[in-house]
């Protein structure tokens, strides 16, 4: 089917990163040109590059990393949970994912379901005992062979969708797992994953994807009530199928499910922000409250219970000195994480919100703040991107009192000791999960495609 090897060839093959990559972490080691000094380690923001110097990674400093593309780069994605069990370690690994494209024309845009599996550690094979004899051609034989069987794959299931995708979230109600989309046209939509999550397990269902549905997909409900494109949208977890969208006109609608597979959604809008909003988050614990933050700098705290018009119950009017791009609601802890276009990560304690102030303030990343998420395993870690091409990890339990100690001989002092590890090689990361079943596990995407890694630290 012409068809078919088209659209293979529009995605690459998931390949793990060689030994002469770009990419680095906090433990990553700056190379001097050849002959002139010894390897250090590099700080983004602190450490600037010299002549000649190039950055080279260091995959000690990684239990697991991996990458793939997918053509067109994808704004947004979202983790789909597996029946495979929490808290998985063991090599290898596998993982589902949901992301929407953003292609160069309205018509090659995507909505993918994508399945990596066959994903193994930074370790390599074990070397031989000393004194055990294996002949030149053994060795490499047994070496390509196991390059081979520990080679990454990717499976994709992809429906085509009229205009970029801003936004990608998923939720399961009942047996039915569904992607919410925000569209660069001004619609929100909800699509039934089903089909492209068989696809990506058996090869008889995907040979019937491809004959038969890839070119039929339809959503199960639409809005186009905002009137103009948006990126704020959440589900809520404590309530299924109920759903939050906000728009660049500084709307917010409630979405209810209905019998069906049909959606109710309120007319009337949230009312409070004066400019564009940006993210919204479901408490956690509150089946009827939730986060929004916005253009604005602002963020609020509001209740579904009261009209919408009133419905605003606690507002911090200037949470960042700019726009507020990013909101993460702790799930076992009253706090919220927020991150702006000022660079800076907020720590808000939810029972003193009143104050306007945060309990804790970050300045690491030099550039916008465009994803943070709170651990799904430890309360006090949080991960953090940013438009200066940094991937951040934190751990609020570390103290500041605590020493600053030494990283390969170089200080960290200049470092907030709640650093973990500093992430880099990308280009323009927009969107980052930690993945809710696989301990430690981060998934980042960016202009230059995904990322999948476990650091040493987390």
């Amino acid at each position: 089917m012409p068809e078919r090897e088209e659209e293979e060839d529009e995605f690459e093959d998931m390949e793990e990163q060689e030994s002469d990559s770009e990419d680095e972490g906090m433990g990553g080691e700056g190379d001097a040109a050849e002959g002139e000094g010894e390897a250090r380690v590099y700080i983004p923001g602190i450490d600037p590059l010299g002549p000649g110097e190039e950055l080279e990674m260091d995959r000690s400093a990684y239990r697991m990393y991996h990458e793939c593309q997918t053509g067109a780069p994808c704004l947004s994605f979202d983790v789909l949970c597996d029946e495979e069990g929490t808290g998985r370690e063991a090599f290898p690994l596998s993982l589902l994912l949901c992301a929407g494209t953003q292609a160069d024309t309205a018509s090659a845009n995507r909505l993918l379901v994508m399945r990596m599996y066959n994903l193994y550690g930074t370790e390599q094979g074990k070397e031989r005992k000393e004194g055990e004899e294996e002949s030149e051609s053994e060795s490499e034989k047994e070496e390509e062979e196991e390059e081979e069987d520990r080679k990454p794959q990717l499976e994709l299931a992809m429906v085509p969708h009229y205009g970029g995708i801003n936004r990608v979230r998923v939720t399961q109600i009942g047996a039915v797992p569904l992607a919410a989309v925000w569209s660069e046209k001004g619609q929100v939509e909800v699509f039934d994953l089903r089909p492209q999550l068989e696809a990506v397990h058996s090869s008889a269902a995907m040979e019937t994807f491809l004959r038969q549905q890839q070119n039929e997909a339809k959503p199960l409900y639409s809005f186009a009530g905002h009137m103009t494109e948006g990126f704020a949208i959440d589900w809520s977890a404590k309530v299924p199928g109920r759903l939050l969208s906000g728009d660049c006109n500084k709307n917010i609608h409630l979405w209810e499910p209905k019998e069906g597979g049909a959606w109710s959604v309120d007319q009337r809008p949230f009312t409070g922000h004066t400019h564009s909003v940006e993210d919204l988050q479901w408490s956690p614990t509150e089946a009827t409250v939730f986060a929004s933050c916005s253009v604005d700098a602002s963020i609020r705290i509001w209740d579904v219970r009261a009209p919408p018009s009133r419905a605003c119950m606690l507002t911090a009017n200037q949470a960042h000195a700019s726009d507020v791009n990013v909101i993460s609601w702790n799930r076992t802890e009253p706090f919220l994480l927020s991150g702006g276009d000022d660079g800076v990560l907020n720590i808000w304690d939810l029972r003193q919100f009143k104050s306007g102030s945060p309990v804790a303030s970050f300045k690491q990343h030099s550039a916008p703040v465009t994803s943070v998420q709170w651990s799904p395993a430890d309360p006090s870690v949080f991960a953090a991107a940013a438009a200066d091409d940094v991937v951040s990890q934190w751990d609020l339990s570390v103290e500041s009192g605590d020493p600053s100690g030494q990283v390969s001989g170089v200080t960290t002092a200049q470092l907030p000791p709640q650093v973990l590890f500093l992430h880099q090689g990308q280009t323009e990361v927009k969107e980052l999960h930690w993945h809710p079943q696989l301990t430690g596990l981060l998934v980042t995407t960016a202009l230059s495609g995904f990322n999948v890694f476990r650091t040493i630290s987390v």
